[in-house]
């Protein structure tokens, strides 16, 4: 009986050989990929072989040297410190984020020309009057321009005016939830003259923005706000 023995041992390291090299291309390949910035160790050895190939008669000046090294480490020091204010940033709006969700649910007072009434509610706000002036007043009017009613705020002073509006026409009865347009007059230096008005608004919702447009609030029946909009945030929910 015959037995055939087969060496494969030249079979077996060449292609262990083979392993190992794909393996370690595949582990430089990935470091490779990882490391896309220019660290300390790459920048020491371009100036290694700066100064090794360097004209023996023109040798680089200590100052350039220096030169280089300052430039180097400032703009590592740029570098890091751009991961540091990216890092604030996210921490930032993070806060943001947290403040914001806060305000769903109350009123802020927003400039507008218009207010929204809600069911068995009223509405307030100020009036900015510029000087003093005797004979104030509130118009308000439906969205087709019709004077539903009149609040004389009579003689004020200089500032801002506190209002309140029952939600009631001229004569005591409860006008449907909707926009209504208010408009605020007064006698200044003896001419009629209209005055800026704002109103406390709900916020439903909010917006934050991620293109450095900031905080949006979505207020009820009135669209939206930037919260840099809004002059103040009523202490209580509703």
């Amino acid at each position: 009986m015959v037995v055939t023995t087969i060496n494969n041992s030249n079979n077996v390291a060449d292609f262990s050989s083979q392993f190992k090299t794909e393996k370690r291309d595949a582990a430089e390949q990935a470091a490779e990929t990882t490391r896309k910035e220019l660290g300390q160790e790459d920048f020491f050895s371009l100036l290694t072989q700066e100064l090794a190939y360097q004209d023996p008669f023109k040798p680089v000046e200590n100052s350039e040297m220096v030169a280089q090294m300052a430039s180097f480490t400032t703009a590592d020091g740029i570098a890091k410190m751009g991961s540091k204010f990216e890092q604030l940033t996210a921490i930032m709006s993070s806060n943001q984020a947290l403040q914001a969700s806060s305000l769903v649910g109350t009123k802020v007072l927003a400039p507008a020309s218009s207010a929204f009434l809600s069911a068995g509610e009223n509405v307030s706000g100020r009036i900015e009057l510029p000087q003093s002036a005797p004979n104030l007043r509130l118009q308000i009017s439906n969205q087709v321009g019709e004077v539903i009613n009149v609040i004389n705020l009579g003689e004020q002073k200089r500032g801002a005016v506190a209002f309140e509006w029952d939600g009631t026409d001229m004569n005591g009865n409860k006008v449907a939830e909707g926009n209504y347009r208010l408009k605020a007059s007064a006698s200044i230096d003896g001419n009629a003259q209209d005055l800026k008005v704002s109103s406390f608004q709900h916020v439903e919702s909010v917006n934050i923005g991620n293109t450095g447009g900031g905080i949006i609030l979505n207020l009820k029946g009135m669209g939206s706000l930037p919260l840099s909009q809004a002059t103040e945030i009523a202490g209580t929910k509703t």
